[in-house]
């Protein structure tokens, strides 16, 4: 399994919303959230449609 580093502040963000949601781990909170992204993402008709995609959310400019 890979690792990914997170800020403490971002990680203490991602712990606190994962409990409220009822997510038995922040690990399966952001593992679901990544999960549901990368769906939307690989939906997409080209990679003109993700480019889209990302910049609707900001993820790029």
């Amino acid at each position: 399994m890979a690792k990914i580093k997170l800020d403490a502040n971002l990680y203490e963000r991602v712990k606190k919303v994962a409990e409220v949601a009822g997510y038995t781990s922040p690990e399966e909170f952001i593992v679901h959230i990544i999960e549901k992204e990368l769906s939307q993402l690989e939906s997409a008709e080209s990679d003109e449609d993700i480019t889209e995609r990302l910049r609707g959310l900001g993820y790029i400019e």
